[in-house]
């Protein structure tokens, strides 16, 4: 159980124990039906009978999680476990599904898990928070060549196939949401909208929202919910309008800073530094690794 480790899991002992428990009554349900589908019918023998895995539950586990967190290749994990390279990748997309699906935690609903943008806003307002939110991006494998989406994924601002993500956090910096998954070329707030944000903030006036230069259509839409940074004095300005303005973009990054932190903890985890798999198991990944990292925002 050297893999188990939490340098090489990203996570503490008693959290992957937590996990496994959780996983293994979701992963047994999937497996009876993937069996059931291939063989038409129900099962004749009595469980365990047959050939035995040759990675057990625990070992898909572990190998998908340190396949996350440093994006090894597959046959090389294959080589430490002495199993087939496709044996891995089968447990990865066995067990990568499931991570994806938690969501993420709710720090002041213990057991709640947030799974789209509409129940962080709803948690938010039962709990009056004030949420922050901001873009990422990963870069991703380029498309081939003549591919219609070819140029969707290449952003204006890296100059680089990427791939983009939405991030909710709380005034503590913990990760509410990561999602709404873009290709490079879509804006910040473009994203967001199409994620039905509008509703959203009509639905719930009591949830404010701070958000950086990207966003200022919603800052202009919804001025008394939506708050950005402060238009820049002309040229011709007085020094103390100057000195008010630099006060006022203080104040207002000071308070948003905390996404920018809650965005650097996934981006400790090698897969979202640069993403080398498969773009359409992007969203997929970030997912994941959102769920894992927000158990551990929790605590905070």
């Amino acid at each position: 159980m050297a893999l188990a480790q939490p340098i090489l899991t990203g996570l503490a002992l008693h959290h992957l124990g937590a996990l496994i428990a959780e996983l293994v009554d979701p992963w047994s349900a999937q497996q009876d039906s993937r069996l059931r589908q291939r063989r038409g019918h129900g099962r004749k023998r009595a469980a365990g009978a047959g050939p035995g895995h040759t990675l057990m539950f625990t070992d898909r586990v572990i190998a998908t999680l340190v396949i996350l967190r440093f994006q090894l290749p597959h046959a090389a994990l294959a080589a430490l476990y002495g199993a087939d390279r496709s044996t891995v990748t089968r447990a990865v997309h066995e067990i990568r599904p499931l991570l994806a699906a938690r969501g993420c935690a709710a720090p002041e609903a213990p057991g709640v898990r947030l799974h789209t943008l509409a129940d962080v806003f709803a948690y938010a307002a039962a709990h009056g928070g004030h949420l922050r939110v901001d873009g990422t991006e990963v870069q991703v494998r380029r498309p081939r060549a003549k591919r219609p989406e070819r140029r969707a994924f290449v952003s204006g601002k890296k100059k680089q196939n990427t791939g983009k993500a939405t991030a909710v956090s709380d005034e503590k910096g913990r990760l509410l949401f990561f999602g709404a998954f873009r290709p490079g070329r879509m804006h910040d707030a473009t994203m967001l909208r199409t994620e039905g944000v509008d509703d959203l903030l009509r639905q719930y006036p009591g949830v404010g929202v701070e958000a950086d230069s990207g966003y200022q259509g919603l800052v202009r839409d919804y001025p008394g919910q939506v708050s950005g940074p402060p238009k820049k004095p002309g040229k011709d300005a007085s020094e103390e309008e100057v000195q008010r303005w630099q006060d006022q973009r203080k104040a207002q990054s000071s308070g948003r800073i905390c996404v920018e932190h809650a965005i650097a903890e996934p981006k400790q985890w090698r897969s979202l530094q640069r993403y080398t798999g498969r773009r359409e198991h992007f969203p997929e990944t970030a997912a994941a690794i959102a769920g894992l990292v927000s158990d551990r925002c929790v605590q905070r």
